[in-house]
């Protein structure tokens, strides 16, 4: 009898935190899903949101490390000056793993469609919980 209820209490536990990481994972994925949005109408700002506003964000792309929120930002607004360099882009999340219950890990595909040609590449992506809100820490995309 002892047994099943300690069998009973350990899958209880397992399942709370089951459902506790699918719920940190739908907010991660609804800030991504509200990035995407945010691209495709030309607001950088807004795409920006899902990012860490500090000095100490990493973002390492094809031109090497930029740190902070603001560079960030003023790169993306210099490689994108207008709607039609920034086309569409699409998100697909290979995966998301939960390290704890405040930092996150995510691997993913993007796709930039435009009218002159088509980009695609990876990215993986520190999230950290900071002040009870998702963010990203560092993004390295290529």
């Amino acid at each position: 009898m002892c047994k099943k209820i300690l069998l009973s209490l350990v899958l209880c536990g397992q399942l709370t935190l089951l459902l506790a990481q699918s719920r940190e994972e739908q907010k991660i994925r609804q800030i991504m899903a509200k990035q995407e949005l945010a691209w495709n109408r030309f607001d950088l700002e807004g795409f920006m949101e899902g990012y860490w506003h500090s000095d100490s964000l990493r973002f390492i792309g094809s031109k090497g490390l930029t740190f902070g929120w603001q560079n960030t930002l003023d790169n993306y607004k210099r490689s994108y000056p207008n709607p039609d360099a920034m086309g569409t882009l699409k998100f697909t999340i290979l995966s998301v793993e939960l390290l704890s219950g405040k930092s996150a890990f995510v691997i993913g595909k993007w796709q930039l469609t435009r009218k002159q040609d088509l980009l695609s590449g990876h990215y993986t992506l520190l999230w950290r919980k900071i002040k009870g809100k998702w963010v990203i820490v560092a993004d390295h995309s290529s």
